[in-house]
């Protein structure tokens, strides 16, 4: 019988809303894959804490920060084969885009996007996206179980308008097949059989957009 390990995607990608828990399973991926990851590290930003404050005074900066961060993660990625080993991240380059259409003015947003463009962001494609769902009240439980001084001031108005977000989002994404994960009914990191479930759904033949939950959650 063939390793179902082996037929694991090349260049994976875990996303989804503040708390749903992406970069705990894209750490233990990385582990069963035994290939390199690629962490946000939302925490070198030094806006972040005066955004979660105020919002719309912090917003930009902290935007542009991420954008240059993204910026230099590609270029490490271009610098690499790519496709030498698997690599798992746990954000997609696309989000940058998303977060700053969410919370920033007209006027900055435009000024955003000429930056983007002068940086050249055209990241490569995942070949799968691991786009884990849950309730806003099950994302405020976990946000403040691992009590981060950063996060103390994260309103779930803001992760309700995140999540819509990222339905949104995916609702409408074709460019890398996409698995749609129900985070609330099953706990990938804490559960060895949820994890071990996962990781065959994620060796399996992948094209379009499938589901891994017992009942799905509606994304329009």
């Amino acid at each position: 019988m063939d390793d179902p390990i082996g037929q694991a995607p090349e260049f994976i990608v875990v996303e989804g809303p503040i708390g749903v828990g992406k970069t705990s399973l894209a750490r233990r991926l990385a582990g069963s894959l035994s290939c390199p990851s690629l962490l946000e590290q939302a925490e070198e930003n030094p806006f972040l804490e005066h955004f979660y404050q105020d919002a719309r005074a912090a917003a930009f900066p902290a935007q542009l920060h991420f954008l240059f961060q993204r910026s230099r993660q590609l270029d490490q990625l271009r610098q690499r084969d790519l496709f030498a080993s698997r690599l798992v991240a746990d954000f997609m380059f696309d989000k940058d885009r998303l977060f700053a259409e969410l919370n920033l003015a007209r006027e900055e947003l435009a000024l955003y996007d000429e930056v983007y463009r002068r940086l050249s962001m055209e990241a490569p494609k995942p070949d799968l996206i691991v786009y884990l769902q849950a309730p806003v009240e099950v994302l405020m439980q976990r946000v403040r179980r691992r009590d981060r001084a950063i996060e103390k001031t994260l309103s779930a108005d803001y992760l309700e308008r995140l999540s819509e977000a990222y339905a949104r989002f995916f609702y409408f994404y074709e460019a890398s097949p996409v698995l749609i994960v129900n985070a609330a009914e099953i706990n990938p990191v804490a559960s060895a059989a949820d994890y071990a479930a996962l990781l065959l759904e994620i060796c399996r033949p992948r094209h379009g957009r499938r589901y891994f939950n017992p009942s799905p959650l509606d994304i329009h």
